[in-house]
């Protein structure tokens, strides 16, 4: 069992095929001094190409005033188009050989396995929204991936947790609503069939007022040992998963980017010791994407990258 939870707090460069995410400014003080950087580049480019053309050409820059506001204007152009933010990062990792994607989307259109974080207790109930919204990873999952069968769900969750010994049983004056039998913070009910296995991971607990509440340790508890389940069944196929502990969990401990971090840093730790699956997605809804910097994720990928290739 592992216990320590490492800073993810490092980062270097990166770079990123994925398209600038449109009308987004830098968000963050890496995007304006790339921002601020291009443009004083591209200033002393066009300043050097203004005055070659001026002994060549001297009525072109006999009236400096147009000149100046065209390679201003220019100038912030340039900054801007290579300071946007982009729409996600890739990382390609040599040891092992994998994929790491970080990027916006729709988490059930994704192809390959799902991971969807669940609570000790493995409730499904979200008929009135109190045990369970319906918005949630755990709700979409019911919705649109069983077609709102929750006895099929129930019925999965169960024959995947038949040989876990549940630690506490929860009695019905003490919790009227929902399940009741509490299972150790990072079980993992494999469920479905191969290639679309959904690896349900408990890593918080479900108060007996249906207010799930989670922390760091339990955070880090519940990814070392969703790893290993992957690595036992996933046969190194895609896995996606969302920013799990971001929704209804309560982890308040650490931010959108810092969370990101250590779900990225729990995979490539493990992958290190053995591999996990050759490509990682990490699907971010949209209203999680604009608090997060992705330019500071893709530079924490490259770190762990580099630092992999260093080791070999």
């Amino acid at each position: 069992m592992r216990s320590t939870v490492p800073d993810p707090s490092s980062s270097r460069p990166a770079r990123s095929p994925f398209r600038p995410a449109r009308s987004r400014l830098p968000r963050s003080w890496r995007g304006w001094r790339v921002f601020l950087g291009n443009v004083l580049a591209a200033f002393g480019g066009v300043s050097a190409v203004v005055q070659f053309a001026g002994q060549l050409f001297p009525r072109v820059v006999s009236r400096p005033g147009p000149v100046l506001a065209g390679s201003v204007a220019l100038c912030l152009v340039w900054g801007l188009a290579r300071a946007r933010p982009q729409a996600g990062v890739r990382q390609e990792f040599t040891r092992p050989h994998m994929t790491v994607v970080v990027e916006e989307g729709d988490l059930f259109e994704q192809p390959g396995h799902l991971v969807v974080g669940f609570t000790d207790t493995f409730d499904t109930l979200v008929d009135d929204g109190v045990v369970i919204n319906d918005d949630s990873a755990q709700g979409q999952l019911l919705a649109r991936r069983y077609a709102g069968d929750a006895h099929r769900l129930d019925a999965e969750l169960a024959a995947a947790l038949d040989g876990v010994a549940p630690v506490a049983r929860e009695s019905v004056r003490d919790k009227p609503r929902g399940k009741r039998a509490r299972y150790p913070v990072g079980t993992v009910a494999v469920l479905g069939s191969r290639p679309q296995l959904v690896f349900a991971v408990a890593y918080s607990r479900m108060g007996n007022d249906c207010v799930a509440a989670s922390g760091v340790q339990e955070l880090w508890l519940g990814l070392d040992r969703l790893w290993d389940a992957v690595r036992r069944h996933g046969q190194l196929e895609r896995v996606t998963m969302p920013l799990t502990g971001a929704g209804l969990a309560r982890l308040h401990d650490l931010d959108e980017d810092s969370l990101l971090r250590l779900i990225l840093l729990s995979f490539v730790v493990h992958s290190w010791e053995r591999p996990v699956c050759r490509e990682l997605h990490v699907v971010i809804r949209p209203g999680e994407l604009r608090r997060i910097d992705l330019p500071e994720t893709g530079a924490f990928l490259a770190g762990l990258a580099a630092g992999a290739r260093r080791h070999v």
